[in-house]
């Protein structure tokens, strides 16, 4: 029994592994932080990082760069992005730009909470559309952390006024 229970740990073990190597692929590489994000919009709010899947597919969850590692996390909405500060794993940034939209589920791989207690980041990673889940630890977080974030979709996706007026002079 004890052989069976090594060969089944080490037949899991290279599942994953070729599961990391498949998603590196479809992802890409991890969009980095800039070197000063400025001061926080909403946050910091504590949280558990639970797991990014592909997008529609909740339980098709994307291993490559620590992204199916859960961890403890701090949650910042900056004027440039997301920020998911994990500890005990690779931080996660996810560009302004690349936010589709926020909202609560009851569940992503990884984890069932029921009800709309999971945060979820709906964003594009390389050519990929990925959801990212995220347990806040205090309920009363939950929708404003989704209100600050879907804020700063609208924010983003605005047309900036100052070039509507040079496009009038010219």
């Amino acid at each position: 029994l004890a052989v069976l229970a090594v060969v089944v740990l080490l037949l899991m073990r290279k599942g994953w592994r070729g599961r990391a190597e498949r998603s590196a692929v479809l992802v890409g590489d991890l969009p980095v932080a800039p070197a000063d994000p400025g001061t926080p919009l909403h946050g910091p709010v504590e949280a558990t990082y639970v797991s990014t899947t592909v997008a529609g597919s909740w339980l098709d969850r994307v291993v490559a760069h620590d992204l199916g590692s859960r961890s403890p996390a701090q949650v910042l909405v900056l004027p440039s992005g997301v920020l998911l500060q994990r500890t005990g794993a690779a931080d996660v940034f996810v560009p302004a730009a690349d936010l589709l939209g926020a909202g609560l589920a009851p569940a992503i791989a990884g984890k069932v909470v029921g009800g709309e207690g999971l945060v979820v980041l709906h964003w594009r990673l390389g050519s990929q559309e990925v959801e990212t889940g995220v347990l806040p630890r205090h309920r009363a977080d939950r929708p404003a952390l989704v209100e600050a974030v879907t804020h700063l979709i609208t924010a983003t996706s605005a047309p900036d006024p100052t070039s509507h007026a040079t496009e009038e002079r010219t």
